[in-house]
């Protein structure tokens, strides 16, 4: 988000937000986003901001026009052109409504601003990134907040990076899905999926543009397979570096723009990486039913003690869930027997999850909460709760 300049934003009552952190909205608003105005010149700004964010306003071009949408819809811009008219008007005190000034606005439009209730004056050019922002938010999303999973090595080989492809070919069946590559170093996941010939953004691409990232934009950019849209990294002789900038947009795209978003994360340290791992709801240690796996599991329990939504995924049965789980100290979210021709799979390019049976996908629907995979066979998944008991 795009910090305005001192002075560019004045509050005249308690902002109330466009989304709470946490909170799952529902469908985007059926109701356009209102803009108040008969001057061209903020018109032309305020239509060029919605375009960024991806919305079509109703234009009222004077105060009883204004009236027919006032209540509902979910934003009101209001010039300060007509600011004082349709205060005489007294439409009644709403939420989310924001006085619009081009240039530094007058003492009195602040005096206005109060009579007509508004929240907010905001000054354009100054404001620009902020009430993009804002817009954004409202608009830009499927309906509820996308479910954010990252998913580490507990230990090299584990399959971190496969369960990562298998969750987002999961996620896809029902809805718009992505999943984020952020290891520069590992094999690719657009090659796991067998999609690294497709056309679309890789990481280099998006490091090297700057501003606030669309949803839609995120979408139609990526290369897909499906539902899926995979953000990976081409695979050349560069050194390739994950940029914090580019880190933030990208996730928070494609949160708005998706169902589910899987992140396959680095084992190695990084605060980079530590941060995008705060920002997901859940964290997925993988690791191997083997002493230096629950050694290395408990390393990273150690590094994100704080995460609350941490749990293990546990491959193998040399140990049982409920030991991994008293010396990790993390709940075992899944324990799961390998795959039989996992390898050749993704050799043939049809990524980790090539039908709904077996191990893995009977894992990656228990992680999800989905039923389990139809006709899949008892035996071949030893999933277990959050006790580390038998499911």
């Amino acid at each position: 988000m795009v910090v305005p300049e001192r002075g560019d934003i004045f509050s005249m009552t308690p902002t109330t937000p466009l989304r709470s952190a946490g909170s799952r909205p529902t469908d985007a608003p059926a109701v356009p986003v209102l803009v108040v105005s008969d001057d061209e010149m903020l018109l032309a700004a305020l239509l060029r901001l919605a375009a960024a964010a991806d919305v079509t306003p109703v234009v009222a071009r004077d105060p009883i026009t204004a009236l027919r949408t006032w209540s509902r819809a979910p934003v009101v811009l209001v010039g300060a052109d007509l600011a004082p008219a349709l205060a005489d008007v007294a439409p009644g005190s709403r939420p989310r409504t924001f006085v619009v000034a081009h240039g530094r606005a007058p003492d009195e439009l602040f005096r206005t601003t109060l009579r007509l209730g508004a929240e907010q004056v905001v000054e354009l050019p100054g404001s620009d990134g902020w009430l993009v922002e804002q817009l954004a938010d409202l608009t830009e999303r499927l309906p509820g907040r996308a479910r954010v999973i990252g998913v580490i090595g507990g230990t090299g080989g584990a399959g971190a990076t496969t369960l990562a492809c298998a969750l987002g070919q999961w996620a896809a069946r029902g809805a718009p899905a992505a999943v984020i590559d952020c290891d520069p170093q590992g094999p690719g996941l657009d090659r796991i999926l067998g999609v690294e010939r497709n056309e679309g953004f890789r990481w280099d691409a998006l490091c090297q543009t700057s501003g606030r990232l669309s949803a839609r934009a995120l979408r139609e950019a990526l290369p897909r397979q499906g539902e899926l849209g995979v953000l990976s990294w081409y695979v050349d002789g560069r050194v390739q570096t994950l940029q914090a900038f580019a880190a933030r947009e990208a996730l928070s795209a494609a949160r708005r723009g998706h169902g589910v978003v899987v992140v396959d994360l680095p084992r190695s340290p990084d605060p980079l990486v530590d941060e995008i791992a705060a920002r997901c709801d859940d964290l997925l240690v993988v690791t191997l039913a083997s002493v230096v796996g629950v050694a290395g599991a408990a390393r990273m329990r150690a590094r994100f003690a704080d995460h609350a939504g941490a749990a293990v995924v546990l491959r193998g049965e040399a140990f049982g869930a409920e030991e991994v789980q008293r010396a990790v100290r993390l709940p075992v979210r899944v324990q799961m027997r390998d795959q039989r021709g996992l390898d050749e799979a993704i050799d043939l390019g049809l990524g980790p999850l090539r039908s709904s049976r077996g191990p893995l996908a009977r894992a990656v629907a228990r992680i999800l909460g989905d039923d389990a995979p139809d006709g899949a066979p008892g035996g071949d998944l030893a999933a277990t709760d959050a006790r580390g008991l038998a499911a």
